[in-house]
């Protein structure tokens, strides 16, 4: 069997020596990377920063990374707080800026902030134009839309925002390939790696530079594009 991957880093929104590394690394180990901005924030320097030299695409991060959850529940841009109307108007112009920005660049595919979106906002989703939706966890079946998620957060977001380290990482990619291996998952989801460029320490550097070099050298690994997975282009 193959064990298939993808990457996506989290909260573009202009050209900075973070992103640089990162496009360093996917062109140096010619793995696909996903960017999933955030349209309401995003500068024209990033499109120019694209322009030639990298294969990366760009997902939908919501609208502006805001949280409009109750102070009772987990923060939530995309949550069912709102009216749809008002909802789908936001995603759209995010969609039509980026779409301005990064043209065929930009693939119809929402990953919401906070990995987090409601049942009401998911079925709209088709209607709204978009063909994907990625957040985190093994995927289900149903909703109405294609979704590959991610599974391996290299961040400790809840111990100070450092590594979560070797182990911790490398059980969460191997959880999911057991899994899979195993049918108790959607065995044809591939192990996505999640990134945040803006927020890594050295470690984290480190990490993914040995990590893609030894998935890249092993013969039953498989590196996968976004606009592939959501059958886009």
């Amino acid at each position: 069997m193959t064990a298939t991957f993808w990457w996506r880093d989290d909260d573009a929104v202009m050209p900075t020596p973070t992103l640089d590394r990162l496009l360093s690394l996917s062109a140096r180990h010619e793995v696909p990377l996903a960017l999933a901005v955030i349209p309401a924030f995003v500068e024209d320097g990033l499109a120019g920063r694209l322009e030639g030299g990298t294969t990366a695409t760009i997902l939908q991060h919501g609208w502006a990374h805001a949280n409009h959850a109750p102070e009772s529940e987990k923060k939530a841009e995309l949550g069912d707080h709102r009216p749809p109307a008002m909802i789908g108007e936001e995603l759209g112009r995010g969609a039509a800026r980026l779409r301005t920005l990064f043209g065929e660049r930009f693939l119809p595919v929402l990953t919401p902030p906070w990995n987090r979106i409601g049942p009401q906002t998911t079925a709209a989703l088709p209607g709204w134009g978009y063909a994907g939706l990625s957040t985190f966890g093994p995927r289900k079946a149903g909703g109405g839309i294609a979704r590959t998620n991610t599974h391996a957060d290299i961040i400790d977001w809840r111990g100070g925002r450092d590594f979560a380290g070797d182990r911790a990482v490398l059980d969460a990619v191997c959880r999911h390939l057991a899994a899979r291996r195993a049918g108790t998952v959607d065995s044809d989801e591939p192990t996505g790696l999640l990134t945040h460029h803006l927020d890594h320490d050295a470690e984290s550097w480190d990490f993914i530079d040995r990590f893609l070099i030894r998935t890249r050298s092993h013969p039953a690994v498989s590196w996968r594009s976004a606009a592939t997975l959501f059958d886009i282009g």
